[in-house]
């Protein structure tokens, strides 16, 4: 199995970027997957997550912002980040679950994407 991700940049806040991740594999609309972000100096924090079925997490910080959705057909996660703040700025993970329904807990994801830095500036 194998995650691809990518669409992150540079953007001014208030602006937007939409990432996407491709898996590999046959299991992609069985699991759940999630975007994860790691800023300098911070512990990677789960942003976002979607069940197999449908069923979305949100962190508070982005609510309302952020936009996490799936592709089964194509095998692809997106996150849509809108209104961008400064604090958005981090390296931005995707992830494949263990299971069907989503955790906050990284150590229930198995599989995760090289990374993609989305840098935001004032």
């Amino acid at each position: 199995v194998q995650l691809q991700a990518s669409g992150g940049g540079l953007v001014q806040a208030g602006g937007s970027l939409r990432l996407s991740c491709a898996r590999s594999g046959r299991t992609f609309s069985s699991v759940a997957m999630g975007w994860f972000r790691q800023a300098p100096g911070k512990e990677r924090e789960l942003v976002t997550a979607i069940s197999s079925s449908g069923i979305t997490y949100y962190e508070d910080s982005v609510k309302g912002r952020f936009t996490i959705s799936r592709d089964n057909a194509k095998s692809t996660v997106y996150l849509q980040m809108d209104n961008l703040k400064t604090e958005d700025t981090a390296v931005y993970y995707c992830a494949a679950g263990r299971y069907n329904f989503w955790t906050t807990m990284a150590r229930d994801y198995n599989y995760w994407g090289q990374g993609t830095l989305v840098t935001v500036s004032s």
